[in-house]
């Protein structure tokens, strides 16, 4: 999990890098939720506030 103050420290190209990152591992849990293999569903809800942090960094940067 990435705190709000490291991904602050990365430039524009590896947080969208990070982004895609963080979806494709969403997608990976939510599947193997759905299957029965996830075994720690926190872990679902940490790539989700990853994703918004990210989603909110960006929109800052962009109103800066």
């Amino acid at each position: 999990m990435s705190t709000a103050k490291e991904l602050r420290e990365l430039d524009d190209v590896k947080l969208t890098a990070k982004l895609d990152e963080s979806r494709k591992e969403l997608f990976s849990l939510r599947f193997k939720h759905a299957t029965a293999q996830l075994e720690n569903t926190r872990e679902l809800g940490a790539v989700k506030k990853t994703i918004a942090r990210i989603l909110t960094i960006q929109q800052e940067r962009q109103g800066a």
